[in-house]
């Protein structure tokens, strides 16, 4: 049912905004670090786990990828409210915690291209 697939997002919602703010305290922010980020990380990792074990039925993977689709116009809103002006303002830990990740993702990129490349290119 589609109702799992949107169970699986909440779960993995709730596990990032929990290591968002676990890591915003271990680096002394008083701030989410990441949490929609890991969140959906997280569910990256558990919808292939489960597409790979054929746990996930079509209509679960239908919760999930409806959820993929809104993704983007869900985390421009929510970087919308944030006050960059504080966030500036805050010191240079608030600063890396945002550059650091964007360069080693920028960095991955190529990476993951090499390691992931699919196996039947021929004729492409």
């Amino acid at each position: 049912m589609t109702i799992y697939g949107v169970a699986l997002l909440a779960f993995c919602y709730v596990a990032g905004q929990l290591v968002g703010e676990g890591l915003g305290k271990l680096l002394g922010i008083e701030a989410n670090v990441g949490g929609v980020g890991f969140a959906m990380l997280l569910l990256i990792v558990l919808s292939n786990w489960g597409q790979k074990r054929g746990l996930l039925t079509p209509e679960t993977e239908n919760g999930v990828r409806f959820w993929n689709h809104m993704y983007i116009p869900v985390i421009v809103a929510m970087s919308a409210t944030q006050n960059v002006k504080t966030a500036l303002s805050s010191g240079v830990v608030a600063l890396l915690a945002g550059i650091i990740p964007t360069a080693i993702a920028f960095g991955a990129i190529p990476l993951l291209s090499k390691l992931f490349k699919p196996k039947n290119t021929e004729g492409v």
